[in-house]
């Protein structure tokens, strides 16, 4: 009976120290003669080039852009956009070479995609955590293989936010050009923590940063007839897209930027010398809603579903 029992403790104890070792030397990024897709990548920590396999940089982005609780189908569909993105980039030249020389891209998410080392990962993720949060996001990578959307044979610019509000945006009611797949589409089963979000500023820092004067309706508010500002030009999608504020004209998308707010989905109030401002969603809008991506898969839908749904007219093809 004890060597029974000594034989299990023996034997669940190398279960829990072997398990993680084999986990990380079987999803370790190798290198073979015949990978012929690697990814030049631009490393801000340490300012040097580092070339990784397309599955590896993939894999880093996805866990960085991305929840990794999400389902995996949500995560398949965020590997598929990831990779399209890169592909595009690499066949377009990768960066300017004025801004990082010899690289594809970096790891700056606003310069592109972000993108976060395993060493990393384990940090963010604690160390048994990683194990399951990596072998899942990568098993996400390794289900699409290969695969890129695209519209009439060319990779697509596919772009993803965080959360729409329950409706995505064309692209031209935020960057001014129109393409025939970034179209705004329902978005049914989006289900965000903290979705609506309330900011207060002081006056003269809201005036300061959007070249206007506040005063006037600081006093109409004191009467309670102030409106901040008016909605002059609506998205397709409902949203702000031109407000007149002070008599001046603001683009919607400037206005979230110089104020550092989550959306253009906004509501103002002035009160006692402060603006609070409530948004509704996190990001541009256009494309793929991550959180909606994330509840259609809960209810069903597979990545090609989700992808299908968030870029219009599009295929899904593998890199020729």
């Amino acid at each position: 009976m004890r060597k029974f029992i000594l034989l299990t403790l023996i034997l669940v104890l190398l279960l829990i120290l072997g398990l993680p070792y084999v986990v990380n030397r079987g999803t370790e990024p190798q290198f073979h003669e015949e990978d012929t897709v690697v990814v030049r990548l631009y490393r801000h920590d340490t300012g040097e080039v580092e070339v990784i396999t397309l599955d590896d940089y993939i894999t880093g982005v996805v866990a960085a852009e991305m929840p990794a609780e999400f389902h995996t189908e949500a995560l398949k569909a965020q590997a598929v956009a990831a990779r399209t993105y890169i592909v595009k980039r690499i066949l377009a030249g990768g960066v300017s070479n004025t801004c990082h020389p010899g690289a594809d891209t970096c790891d700056n998410p606003s310069h592109g995609q972000a993108w976060l080392s395993r060493t990393v990962l384990k940090e963010r993720w604690g160390a048994l955590k990683y194990y399951h949060y990596y072998y899942k996001v990568r098993m996400a990578v390794d289900d699409t293989a290969g695969e890129i959307i695209t519209f009439n044979g060319q990779p697509i610019d596919p772009v993803f936010h965080s959360a729409c509000g329950g409706h995505t945006e064309n692209s031209e009611d935020v960057w001014k050009y129109a393409l025939p797949y970034l179209r705004g589409v329902d978005c049914l089963y989006e289900s965000v923590p903290e979705s609506e979000q309330s900011v207060t500023m002081p006056l003269d820092k809201v005036e300061k940063a959007l070249g206007v004067k506040l005063n006037t309706l600081a006093v109409a508010a004191g009467n309670g007839n102030a409106e901040p500002f008016r909605v002059v030009e609506q998205t397709a999608a409902g949203t702000p897209k031109v407000v007149v504020v002070d008599d001046k004209r603001l683009a919607a998308v400037d206005v979230r930027q110089k104020l550092g707010l989550r959306s253009t989905n906004f509501q103002w109030t002035i009160n006692d010398g402060q603006v609070t401002i409530k948004t509704r969603g996190y990001g541009h809008g256009v494309g793929m809603c991550q959180y909606g991506a994330a509840g259609m898969a809960e209810n069903g839908a597979d990545y090609r579903k989700i992808l299908n749904h968030y870029y219009t007219g599009i295929s899904i093809s593998k890199i020729k």
